[in-house]
């Protein structure tokens, strides 16, 4: 069991490691060359551009102004001068409510530690039962100021339940007063938004198909039939993943073709040559720029019957489509009730934003989500076991002494005290995040094998398996596997009616290993988030190697969003430790709350400054959040009613009974009096919008607006002609209205680098437009030499190759196909004499 002094050396440890985190962070982001590693979001706005072309060679890598070296901490008061507004205008919602839960733990554990601290600790010295039990258990001087040192029936217990009351009492309070807070922040939010597409849009999933009826008009008919007065228009989900991964094929000949190119450049004296065997090992020797130049003319030709099957095949065709209303109101009343006699068909839910749409899972039949569900569910029950294996060496790690009766040949090393100060003091907690390091993406895969079409639920439903895993085998797995091995031999030595005595006096012991974690997960890793090391040299390599143009350098610069199904579990496995050992080891507090205040100030810095939210889903998180800090506290709850138990407490531990109870009362109440306003939009407010924009925009074509929105990434780059095929129509119905603006978006907003990150949709000139209006600029328009710019995919990084067939020439504007999360943006249709912008 780890002393005071292993921990001193774990905590000497992760503060100098945290330190030279922040030292490190300091001198590095004030250099010239990392100004895109640290500040990529204002790069991304456009409010902050390259001045390195200004400087000498030397300004240009290394900042010298010495004077900035001394200003070591200024980023933190930096990070505060943002209001909460300016970061909901600035990051989005989602950003500012994350923010939000590092600021409830520090409301939450503040009054707690204090409390705690000033009242429960001197009951817990006071108690002296450990002393008579250091010959039989392994205990600390730390367990000597837990629950564990109290004697047996003695009435000191009613301070630990009075203290349990008075916590319960403050959590519901705080968890009340933000839930109220973040609802209001929601409707807030969106009721002060721009017209949004997946407003009017509703995704509707199980369509029965007859034979005699395609699937469009199978909706089409549907709709006018039973929303005659809101229904719009609707389009219908294409499986096209298979031409997604073409596309990835085809852009990475473009890149090698590109890489020869830019070879042949900078030494024009010698052509880049290749051979066309296996990994170009053997085999003929070819020219590399005509041989890639003639891989992607052919595979051009391919990728166009391609395109053309995804569009005729009735195979590729689902059962599925995005329905849009003329209202908010019609689609409220579409998405929030039942469509069929048949509960099982015409599925009607809120369609995601279309960056938020994950297309390659809307292919997927809608009768096999139920059973990928149920496999990914057995998955995650086996892999929450499988994992006790290594959480089981990990926690005896934690506890050498213990291990040292079960294998007494290694006490030689461990004796040492070096080595036993530093196995028990750091190597757990840096074990144990090694583990947990690679299982958010095993979890990510599994989410989306069971078939979620969005990227937001896919994100929650991540973090809800991940939370599960670290419950069951970081919490509850660390104290049952460490009371295994460090109180084997007294187990072995006592008759069974001691064991659950010893299991409760063992419970508080953990508390040493939770510290030690805190310590290196809440203080060194959070000060290695805000060093950002591995991006900084992902960007360098990729700056050296990879980059060509200024568009690849902010491709290369992208620095993701938050990783919420990691960073969210996380914290409410730290609310978790937090309120379980606040009456059982109250010493733990303290390394809580410096946690929270550490961590706040770096995420608030990382907000402002680096991460940019690919969706917003205007903070649906909160109630999973909400729900966890509940279960939280009916684990602590349920705890000291068995500790109790244990300590032979019969007068005080049935007072413990009704709390559990009055939690879960409390936390349904606060289910039905705010989660609706996370799950449904009232009527009241879609009126109150519709009625706002009839006012200030009577002659909105809404139709032209919302006939592309939800149009799969790959159909923006086709012709008109396939346009009319894929059934977008954007000519207005019966009442004939006009756009008030010719450059409005129709499908997302865009910032001024093309990157959809901002809450707001605003509008944007014609070259910036995911999906502009058509604009005839000369009437004349001649067939026989015609010229085709395509543009799809992520707008930062654009390239430009070239396909001949026939009489037509096509040149492509492509980037890196991804089917799931980017929008077209442009292609241009030129002739001799006019051309169309598309």
């Amino acid at each position: 069991m780890a002393s005071l002094g292993d921990i001193g050396v774990s905590a000497l440890i992760n503060i100098i490691s945290a330190f030279a985190f922040l030292l490190a962070f300091a001198i590095l982001r004030i250099q010239p060359v990392n100004d895109r590693v640290y500040f990529p979001k204002w790069y991304i706005n456009g409010a902050r551009s390259s001045q390195r072309h200004t400087r000498n060679f030397v300004g240009n890598i290394v900042n010298l102004n010495f004077f900035t070296y001394l200003t070591f901490l200024n980023w933190m008061p930096q990070a505060m001068k943002m209001k909460e507004p300016e970061i909901i205008e600035h990051a989005g919602l989602d950003s500012a409510v994350f923010l939000r839960i590092y600021v409830l733990g520090l409301k939450i554990f503040g009054p707690i530690t204090l409390v705690a601290l000033l009242f429960l600790v001197p009951v817990n010295v006071s108690g002296g039962t450990l002393f008579f039990l250091s010959k039989e258990l392994v205990v600390s001087d730390i367990d000597k100021l837990s629950i564990s040192n109290i004697q047996p029936k003695s009435l000191k217990f009613f301070a630990h339940i009075s203290m349990m009351y008075a916590f319960t009492c403050w959590i519901c309070y705080m968890l009340y007063k933000e839930y109220d807070m973040v609802s209001s922040m929601r409707m807030s939010f969106i009721a002060s938004k721009h017209r949004r597409a997946e407003q009017f849009t509703v995704l509707v999933r199980n369509m029965p198909h007859g034979s005699s009826h395609s699937v469009s008009e199978s909706v089409d008919t549907f709709f006018k039939k039973n929303h005659p007065n809101h229904y719009l228009c609707h389009q219908v989900v294409y499986n096209a993943n298979r031409f997604g991964r073409l596309v990835n094929r085809r852009h990475r000949l473009q890149n090698w073709l590109d890489y020869n190119q830019l070879k042949f450049e900078r030494h024009p004296e010698k052509r880049p040559t290749l051979r066309t065997g296996f990994l170009g090992l053997w085999g003929k020797k070819v020219d590399s720029i005509e041989y890639y130049k003639q891989q992607v003319k052919e595979f051009d030709q391919y990728l166009s019957m391609e395109r053309q099957k995804v569009l005729k095949d009735p195979k590729c065709i689902m059962p599925a489509a995005f329905v849009s209303f003329n209202s908010r109101w019609g689609a409220a009343v579409c998405a929030q009730t039942q469509q069929s006699k048949n509960p099982t068909l015409w599925l009607t839910n809120w369609a995601p934003e279309p960056r938020d749409v994950y297309w390659k899972n809307l292919a997927i039949p809608f009768f096999s989500l139920s059973i990928r569900k149920l496999v990914i569910s057995l998955t995650v029950f086996a892999l929450v076991f499988f994992y006790m294996i290594p959480i089981a060496f990990v926690q005896s790690l934690a506890n050498l002494e213990g291990l040292e009766r079960v294998a007494p040949f290694l006490r030689p090393v461990i004796e040492l005290k070096f080595i036993k100060s530093f196995l028990q003091g750091f190597l757990p907690g840096f074990a144990l995040k090694f583990f947990l390091y690679i299982l958010p993406s095993v979890l990510m895969v599994m989410s989306k094998v069971e078939g979620h079409v969005a990227f937001s639920v896919l994100e929650r439903r991540t973090a809800a398996k991940y939370y599960y895993f670290m419950l069951v085998n970081v919490f509850l797995g660390s104290i049952i596997t460490g009371t295994a091995f460090e109180q084997l031999d007294s187990f072995l030595h006592q008759s069974p009616t001691e064991i659950p005595r010893t299991i409760g006096v063992s419970i508080p012991m953990k508390a040493t290993f939770f510290i030690t974690y805190i310590m290196v997960d809440g203080w060194a890793g959070i000060a290695a988030e805000i060093l950002r090391l591995k991006p900084l040299v992902i960007y360098h390599l990729k700056n050296m190697f990879i980059v060509k143009t200024e568009r690849d350098r902010e491709k290369a610069m992208d620095p993701g969003s938050v990783d919420l199904p990691e960073t969210i579990p996380s914290l409410q496995l730290y609310f978790l430790m937090g309120i379980v050992y606040a009456v059982v080891t109250p010493i733990l507090l303290p390394f809580i709350l410096g946690f929270f205040a550490f961590a706040y100030f770096v995420y608030r810095h990382q907000i402002i400054n680096v991460y940019n939210q690919r969706y917003e889903s205007a903070a649906a998180f909160w109630p999973h959040v909400h729900s966890r800090i509940i279960a939280s506290l009916l684990i602590s709850q349920l705890l000291l009613l068995g500790l109790l138990s244990t300590k032979k407490a019969a007068n005080s531990t049935p007072l413990l009974v009704a709390l559990p109870i009055l939690t879960l009362t409390f936390h349904k109440y606060c289910k039905n009096r705010f989660e609706p306003a996370f799950r449904e939009y009232p009527l009241e407010e879609a009126m109150e919008k519709d009625t706002q924009d009839k006012t200030s925009e009577p002659e909105l074509n809404l139709k032209s607006y919302l006939a592309d929105a939800y149009l799969h990434p790959i159909f923006h780059s086709f012709e008109e002609v396939d346009l009319v095929e894929v059934k977008v129509d954007k000519n207005p119905d019966t009442i004939p209205s006009q756009p008030t603006t010719p450059n409005h978006s129709p499908s997302q907003p865009a910032t001024p680098d093309h990157i959809p990150s901002q809450p707001e949709t605003k509008p944007v000139s014609r070259s910036h437009s995911p999906s502009p209006s058509h604009d005839l600029h000369q009437q004349e328009h001649e067939e026989s030499a015609t010229v085709q710019h395509y543009e799809f995919g992520p707008p930062a990084n654009v390239y430009h190759y070239g396909y001949e067939h026939h009489e037509n020439i096509f040149h492509y504007n492509m980037d890196l196909y991804e089917a799931t999360q980017h929008d077209a943006q442009d292609y241009v249709v030129e002739s001799p004499r006019g051309y169309y912008h598309y």
